[in-house]
């Protein structure tokens, strides 16, 4: 479930996707096509045409006429869909190679149903769909090896992003800024002192690369920053994942385990927690999810 400004948010980005004058290689609309091969195939090549045009995302619409980019609304239910006998956000997951984020968002729109499927842009390897990569030329979906001078750009670009200065958040306030990142424990770390105003926590927590000046207003919180301060890594979907886990051992060997924690901070700030917990037990090994 999604907060009310996330909520809002999200509406935005629906809302600007509609004003662009064609779909792009990073962007995509349906009515009601649900085909979930199809889906699949879409998600690798917005992934990786996002990649391509320098996009932090892709996204697939349902519920908006292709030409027109008008809001008709829509039957597709992601929630409720299945391939055979699996829930289609699984199975679609499932075919992904890397694993990549996406999010399906059901939304009202001007009082009609509309679906968006964020999708995470491509990262060091091209997403493939059923060991198949894709990629948009202009408005035509097709194989990625089918158009080698697009896959010599994309690997290009692939080689030369790192992921620590990829979006965990994008186009958020100073006050969210503040309330998802624990910055005081950033500038004690560091052994700094504690600006005076916003401005100055913001212009140190800019310099280090934690977040970047997002160009429609506001800021963006890069995977850095979220990883290394996020007060709950739950506050961003993309790199929830990555959360570390300790786990209690019997005996000397790691084929019998007693319990299990699992972290919900930043590695920086919930650091010397974690060196607490594990000295509280006899045998602990450390696991970064992937």
């Amino acid at each position: 479930m999604t907060s009310d400004q996330d909520n809002d948010y999200i509406v935005g980005v629906v809302r600007e996707l509609c004003k662009l004058p064609r779909e792009t290689e990073w962007s995509e609309f349906k009515v009601n096509q649900s085909d979930p091969q199809e889906i699949g195939e879409y998600i690798s090549a917005l992934a990786n045409g996002a990649a391509l045009n320098e996009k932090s995302k892709g996204y697939l619409v349902w519920g908006i006429e292709d030409k027109t980019h008008a809001i008709i609304g829509t039957s597709f239910s992601p929630f409720a869909a299945r391939k055979g006998n699996e829930p289609l956000e699984s199975w679609l997951l499932r075919s992904l190679t890397p694993k990549i984020d996406f999010r399906f968002f059901e939304l009202n729109i001007d009082g009609q149903p509309v679906v968006l499927l964020e999708i995470a842009r491509a990262f060091r390897h091209p997403v493939r769909f059923q060991k198949e990569a894709y990629i948009r030329v202009g408005q035509v979906k097709k194989l990625l090896k089918d158009a080698p001078d697009r896959e010599r750009e994309l690997w290009r670009i692939l080689d030369k992003v790192r992921y620590e200065d990829l979006l965990a958040a994008e186009h958020v306030t100073a006050d969210e800024v503040l309330r998802r990142l624990d910055y005081p424990a950033y500038f004690d770390l560091l052994k700094l002192p504690l600006p005076a105003n916003r401005e100055g926590i913001l212009e140190a927590l800019s310099n280090d690369r934690l977040i970047c000046a997002c160009h429609a207003g506001g800021w963006n919180i890069t995977n850095m920053g979220a990883i290394l301060f996020a007060k709950h890594l739950a506050d961003f979907p993309t790199i929830q994942r990555k959360t570390v886990r300790v786990i209690q051992y019997r005996g000397s060997g790691r084929t019998e385990s007693l319990k299990e924690q699992a972290g919900n901070k930043g590695y920086a700030n919930g650091f010397s927690g974690l060196i607490a917990y594990i000295g509280l037990g006899d045998r602990f090994g450390v696991v970064i999810s992937q």
